[in-house]
Parts: structure tokens; C-alpha cells; sequence
């Protein structure tokens, strides 16, 4: 099994490469919704059903992903799910009605939910080989890939249709995927070497196998993983209107705040290796979660657009790494299942934050609902507190 350094690093290069890659795609299909609205016909709320296909899939399939990782493998399985995902992202444009562009998002769904699972699965144990707390940089290229993925797709939405943008996509995919999977097919998963040292915690010694208390452990920190998305699912879809709405900010300016925000969460996973290595995990979780309720507060009752958006850069650079160690944490306890069921967490919160925020705008005010942002980010500060004996110090 693949222990030296060499072999690490390659394992690291390549699932660096997949991470990339789903951002990419994922971002590319989000650019040209609009246009697929058009071409279906679909009202805003039959939209909002068809979208709910990528959330039903990804959800569904992220539980079996993990039972499925356990038989074939984290690699096999991060391969398969990697042509699916290309494959499937060009089937939406050749849809013309609500009912079946909702029946291809499954599809699409299932795969991304998939490779969610196996990739992280596969990153956990390159993490406990290495015994670097290295997830975030997966992350980073993750976000990294969205960033080029919407960037591409905003310069091509003017010459080239969703079916040409999408089909185009699907090409990129598949060619990455043979090159980059190959080498994921040779590197079997990393197994600690016999001389390493024993865990220094609870957690790292942890058999993985789903106990009425790992199961618990896991659980809990997959409620940090949906405290996090559900900020981030909540500032993608209601940052740049708070903005406009609230602070008279123009369409252009509002739309900075959800840029900045993105920018500063990809910051700070990129230097989120060398942050676990000098706070360890416990002070970045508790630390990431109390500078994004801060940062949210500001965000969210500041009386000036740029105060705002500063408010969005604290937020981001706060979530930035809660969820990646969230994940790794559920992963090293009980393995692709732990990670099959945080992930699914954390879809759920990135799910529910969208919609809870538009009830609760309705109720009291938009600035008032962008402040749940802040209590949960609060809350998964005091659970990393409250399990700081369950992960490393």
C-alpha cells in the first residue's frame, strides 16, 4: 500500500484534481439555470420543485455512497461517480418541461452526491496517513473550481447555448477523469505505517464502526457541518438582496457581497493547513464559529453597504474551515459512513437555510433572519467546545 511520500503526494495531487473538478462542474450548471428556466417554462416555484432533484439525488445517495465505498473502495467509487457527474451535467439542456428537467437533476444529484462521499472518504484516510490536517486544501480547490467553473460560464453565456456550455463540460469531465482517474485506479488507499504512533486522542482510536456512541459523535459533528452550510446556502441566495434591498446598494454592488464572501472562504481553506497545525482542531472550530457569528452580525445589521460587506469577508473567513474538519472528524470515526452522514448534514443545512431565511424575512425582516446565520455559527462553536475531548486538542 502506498506509504512513502511520493505515493502520498500523488494521492493528495489527484484527489486535489477531483475536488477541482465537481466544483467546476457543479458551478458551470448553476451559471446557466436561467436559461434552462426559459427553455422549460417552468413558473419560479416549478423551478424551485425541478432544482429540489439535485438535493433529493444527492441526499438519497450519499447514504448508500458510503455502504458502496466499503465494498468497491473510496477510489472505484470516486471514478464511477466522476464520469456519472459528466455525463449526467449535459442532460439538463435537452429537457423541455419542469417534470423532466426535475427527473434529470436526480440524476445529476445522485452523482454529486456520490462523489461528495467518496472523495472525502478517500481524503480522510490520505489525511490520517500523512497525519497533517490537510482537508482544507481540498476544500479550497473545491471552491477554487467553482470560482472557474461560474467565471468560464458567465464569458461563454453570451455565444454558446446551455446544450454547446454543458455538452462542453461533459467533454472536460471525461477527459480529466480518464487522465486523473487512472492514477487514482493505481494508488491504492493509504494505510498507516506499522511504526506509527498510537492516537493521541479518543477519536483517532476510535474503531470505525457505527456504535451507539460513535454514532452520536458523528451526528454531532455533522450538526457543525450543517450549521456551516446552512450559512453558506443562506449567503448565496439572499446576501446580494439584503444589499440592494436593504442598504440601497446597485445590482453591481450588491453582488460584490456574496463575491467577497466566496473569496474569503477559499482564502481561508487555503491556509487552513497551517491554521489546524498551529490551533488544532478544537480552537478552530470554536474559533471559526465565534468570528463568523461576529462576522455575520456585522453583515447582517450593519447600517452601511461596505460595513456589510466587511460583516460577509469575517463570515466567510470564519465558516471557512468548519465544515472540512467537521468531515474529517465523522470520517476518521467511523469511515465512509461517518462521512456519508455528515455530508448529508450538511447538504440538509445548505438545503434549509434558503427557504428558513425567506420565512423568516417574511416575518420579521431580512436583516433579522441573516441573523440565525450568526446564532448557528454560535452553536457550532459551543458543540466543537462541548467535544473538544472527542477531537484533537
Amino acid at each position: 500500500m502506498p506509504g512513502t511520500p511520493t505515493d502520498l503526494t500523488r494521492l493528495r495531487i489527484t484527489l486535489t484534481a477531483f475536488f477541482a473538478l465537481d466544483g467546476f462542474i457543479f458551478a458551470g450548471w448553476v451559471v446557466r439555470i436561467p436559461a434552462i428556466k426559459e427553455q422549460t417554462g417552468a413558473s419560479a416555484s416549478t423551478l424551485g420543485l425541478a432544482l429540489l432533484g439535485v438535493s433529493a439525488g444527492a441526499v438519497i445517495t450519499m447514504m448508500l455512497t458510503g455502504r458502496l465505498c466499503h465494498r468497491y473502495g473510496n477510489h472505484q467509487v470516486t471514478v464511477v461517480c466522476a464520469v456519472l457527474l459528466s455525463l449526467s451535467v449535459s442532460l439538463p439542456p435537452l429537457t423541455h418541461s419542469p417534470l423532466t428537467l426535475g427527473l434529470v437533476l436526480l440524476i445529476f444529484g445522485a452523482a454529486y452526491g456520490g462523489i461528495n462521499v467518496a472523495f472525502n472518504s478517500a481524503a480522510v484516510d490520505l489525511v490520517r496517513a500523512m497525519r497533517r490536517p490537510i482537508m482544507p486544501s481540498f476544500h479550497a480547490a473545491f471552491s477554487l473550481g467553482g470560482m472557474v467553473g461560474a467565471g468560464l460560464g458567465g464569458l461563454v453565456a453570451g455565444f454558446l447555448t446551455p446544450t454547446q456550455h454543458l455538452f462542453g463540460l461533459t467533454v472536460i469531465g471525461l477527459l480529466v477523469t480518464a487522465v486523473v482517474g487512472r492514477e487514482l485506479l493505481r494508488l491504492k488507499p493509504p494505510a498507516l505505517p506499522e511504526n506509527a504512533p498510537k492516537a493521541s486522542s479518543k477519536e483517532e482510536a476510535a474503531p470505525r464502526r457505527l456504535t451507539p456512541r460513535t454514532r452520536g459523535l458523528v451526528f454531532t459533528f455533522g450538526l457543525i457541518a450543517l450549521c456551516t452550510a446552512f450559512g453558506e446556502g443562506a449567503l448565496a441566495d439572499w446576501s446580494a438582496l439584503h444589499l440592494e434591498q436593504d442598504l440601497d446598494a446597485t445590482a453591481g454592488a450588491a453582488a460584490i457581497g456574496y463575491s467577497c464572501f466566496a473569496l474569503a472562504m477559499t482564502a481561508g481553506r487555503l491556509t487552513g493547513t497551517r491554521l489546524l497545525e498551529r490551533l488544532g482542531r478544537t480552537r478552530t472550530l470554536v474559533s471559526g464559529g465565534t468570528v463568523a457569528a461576529l462576522g455575520m452580525l456585522l453583515g447582517a445589521l450593519a447600517p452601511t453597504l461596505w460595513a456589510a460587506v466587511l460583516g460577509f469577508v469575517i463570515t466567510g473567513l470564519g465558516l471557512a474551515n468548519l465544515f472540512p474538519v467537521a468531515v474529517e472528524r465523522a470520517g476518521t470515526l467511523a469511515g465512509p459512513d461517518g462521512v456519508a452522514i455528515a455530508s448529508t448534514l450538511g447538504y440538509g443545512g445548505m438545503l434549509l437555510g434558503p427557504p428558513a431565511i425567506g420565512f423568516m424575512a417574511d416575518w420579521y425582516s431580512l436583516p433579522a433572519a441573516l441573523t440565525s446565520v450568526a446564532a448557528l455559527a454560535a452553536v457550532a462553536a459551543v458543540i466543537g467546545f462541548l467535544t473538544r475531548h472527542a477531537a484533537e486538542n
